[in-house]
């Protein structure tokens, strides 16, 4: 376990907002995590358990304790002719994971590719994208309860996954810290998923009549690279706002109004509708406020040009909603964290 007074959380959040925490524990091995989850002195200043911050935004310092996971390892538990069963720490890096199943011929992550972030963050989101959710491979994942460091194993059903949701958003926020997750994954006969999004597209632009897994993966990052920032260049976290699910009737009422508003089946008698072209027919791609802006190829996502602070890039998610709302009567939501 590694400790730190005052440091800078710049580097620990995908925005790059150079906010402070009063003090940051690395928390390395299980160990690590059972020790902290016993320390009633530290959870007393526990302010924010933090993984790869890819799904934060940080509107000021952190007058407390963060603890930040980094536990570390990928393990094969069994393997068949069908499935294998893989384990992954909670400090992994998803994209680095998705990429090395597909390396591997595992199938079921590829559409996942080039999400930011670590692995044990990607349940509490239920993290999504061109057609696949984390829960359609997740099989378990293990973890710590804040105050007693007693281990616990959450199923897929005892999760509660939702659209963006699980139980760790609510009845388990701020109490449990995952530290590993387990996959059910095909060795073979993979579901080869294109039919959402560009992927197709991009596909018959590589002239690929029978895509593999890698294929997929490879179509995926080249699609997320087009529209998306590197948040290495310019601070952002992805996908700042939940694609509203609405009710039939409300998307027939914005589809007369709007012919060509974007949405996709969401279940019975539920669309969802695509909040970036919603933001886009707003009027805000491309807009900017100082180094607080939305991006210029995707209106989906909120950047930091260099020196936003997080209240700068909050009072603009804001204003963007509040114009949303005035034009379709749909209220968007931010799918990240908001501290």
């Amino acid at each position: 376990m590694r400790k730190y007074e005052n440091p800078s959380l710049k580097n620990f959040n995908t925005f790059g907002l150079d906010e402070r925490a009063r003090e940051v524990w690395v928390l390395e091995t299980e160990e690590d995590v059972v020790t902290f989850a016993k320390d009633e002195a530290a959870l007393n200043r526990l302010q924010l358990i933090l993984g790869g911050g890819s799904n934060l935004l940080l509107t000021g310092p952190i007058n407390g304790l963060v603890a930040h996971i980094a536990l570390k390892g990928r393990e094969i538990l069994s393997q068949d002719d069908k499935h294998v069963l893989l384990q992954v720490k909670a400090g992994e890096s998803w994209h680095e994971t998705v990429r090395w199943t597909v390396e591997n011929n595992f199938g079921g992550l590829e559409n996942l590719s080039l999400i930011p972030g670590q692995v044990g963050t990607a349940p509490v989101q239920n993290i999504g994208a061109y057609g696949v959710e984390l829960k359609d491979h997740f099989h378990s994942l293990d973890g710590v309860v804040l105050g007693t460091g007693e281990r616990k194993t959450f199923t897929a059903e005892e999760c509660q996954f939702g659209y963006r949701d699980s139980i760790f958003k609510h009845e388990w926020k701020a109490k449990f810290i995952i530290t590993a997750v387990r996959f059910k994954l095909t060795v073979n006969d993979h579901a080869i998923r294109t039919s959402y999004g560009a992927i197709h597209a991009q596909l018959d632009e590589w002239n690929i009549a029978q895509p593999t897994i890698d294929d997929v993966s490879k179509a995926v990052i080249a699609i997320r690279q087009s529209k998306l920032p590197n948040p290495a260049e310019i601070g952002n976290s992805g996908s700042f706002f939940k694609n509203p699910v609405v009710a039939i009737t409300e998307y027939e009422r914005v589809k007369a109004e709007y012919p060509d508003v974007v949405a996709y089946p969401a279940g019975e008698g539920r669309m969802k509708l695509a909040a970036g072209w919603l933001i886009d027919q707003s009027g805000w791609k491309g807009y900017r406020k100082g180094d607080a802006g939305v991006h210029i190829k995707q209106a989906l996502v909120l950047v930091n040009y260099g020196n936003a602070r997080g209240a700068e890039v909050w009072d603009l998610a804001q204003t963007i909603i509040k114009d949303v709302h005035e034009r379709f009567g749909i209220l968007l939501e931010p799918e990240v964290n908001i501290l």
